[in-house]
């Protein structure tokens, strides 16, 4: 497998869902085209854009501008950036003001921001008369390669991480690699762990490449895009099979289960991205798989060593305030995984592996064991 040697013309990527289908296209200066192919898809739509303050400072002007130059009026909603938007406060926010902003069932909402944009204006859009379509402009690594493909929305409960949303899949994702310069190094790299993690679950060779070519996708190179786009495939083809998450869909869960529970231990602020959060969870999730036998401590150690290489933290104990009560404490964070989405009649799902490049739904996985395994992880 090997990137471009120079930055190539738009990637589209088709995700196949009949007459739902829809295109995610991927490159640098797309978003300058957002206005043109709104224009073609549905003649005569309004919009609303829903973003967050610190993105709305680098891209609100330049999507307006873009819908303008298509004769599409468009209004904004601006909301506060980060999990504090994601509450049901938030979706009451967005929604009035989508109401207040006469969006009706045939106009479109567009969704210009990270994960947390992603989820709420898209539930908010699923909600909005019970049902107006939505376009997803991801601005963040995360939200290119993950959360703006798939239709999952939503929002987060006190109990847990979007325990409140619906599948809801936009019509059109317009992923402008040039908007990720913007982004912090930390930001960057929590959501290269969702690019590893595709890797990771099930293509040992994107893996490999990962692993020889990460500080290219860091810099802005060619490699970027082709990271990008080989991610959005991946998730595309499995979302065309497991629209709903029924089987397959699950292993895109890859470190969530540990992950969640951490996010929700640290009150979802900025002490623990998301990302960050998959990160330690798939070492974890590797970590817990060796103990089971299901893989060597070698390919464990090789998942955890190339996370570690790029700067995103691989142990609980590199989370900030790890300390302080609910991180260090087993049962608590126990707890905090029994409200997991994927838990069915009070048992407990993993997705573990069998090799990188090959992970499993493991259900019925013995709490006790779980338990152990953290306790040892959290001491040592």
């Amino acid at each position: 497998m090997t990137a471009p040697l120079k930055h190539s013309s738009a990637i589209t990527v088709d995700v196949a869902l009949g007459d739902r289908a829809y295109d995610i296209v991927i490159g640098r200066g797309v978003l300058q085209s957002l206005g043109q192919r709104v224009a073609a898809l549905r003649p005569g739509v309004r919009t609303a854009i829903v973003t967050d303050r610190t993105v709305a400072k680098h891209w609100l002007e330049p999507t307006e501008r873009s819908l303008a130059e298509a004769s599409i009026p468009t209004s904004r909603v601006i909301v506060e950036e980060g999990e504090i938007s994601k509450t049901y406060a938030g979706l009451e926010k967005v929604s009035e003001a989508l109401i207040a902003a006469k969006i009706e069932r045939n106009d479109l909402v567009i969704a210009l921001g990270g994960g947390v944009v992603g989820d709420l204006a898209g539930f908010a859009a699923a909600i909005l008369r019970r049902g107006v379509d939505f376009v997803q402009v991801p601005t963040s690594l995360l939200a290119q390669v993950d959360s703006s493909v798939g239709g999952k929305t939503g929002i987060n409960s006190p109990q847990g991480k979007n325990l409140l949303g619906a599948f809801h899949q936009p019509v059109l994702v317009i992923a402008d690699t040039s908007v990720l310069d913007t982004l912090s190094p930390r930001q960057f790299r929590a959501g290269y762990a969702e690019v590893a993690k595709y890797g990771v679950l099930g293509d040992q060779a994107f893996f490999t490449w990962l692993e020889a070519n990460h500080a290219d996708i860091f810099s802005g190179g060619a490699a970027r895009e082709h990271a990008i786009a080989t991610s959005c495939r991946a998730k595309a083809a499995i979302v065309s099979r497991d629209e709903r998450e029924n089987g397959e869909r699950a292993l895109l869960n890859l470190g969530h289960t540990f992950g969640h529970a951490l996010e929700a231990a640290t009150g979802f602020s900025d002490r623990l991205f998301h990302g960050e959060g998959v990160a330690i969870g798939m070492v974890l999730a590797a970590e817990f798989s060796a103990r089971l036998g299901m893989i060597s401590a070698a390919d464990a150690a090789r998942v955890e060593h190339h996370l570690a290489s790029v700067g995103l933290p691989t142990h609980l104990q590199d989370i900030a305030g790890f300390a302080q009560e609910g991180l260090a404490d087993a049962d608590a964070l126990m707890a905090l995984m029994a409200q997991d989405k994927k838990v069915k009649r009070g048992r407990l799902t993993f997705i573990l592996l069998q090799a990188i490049g090959r992970a499993v739904v493991a259900n019925d996985v013995e709490p006790a064991l779980v338990r152990d395994f953290l306790q040892q992880k959290l001491t040592g």
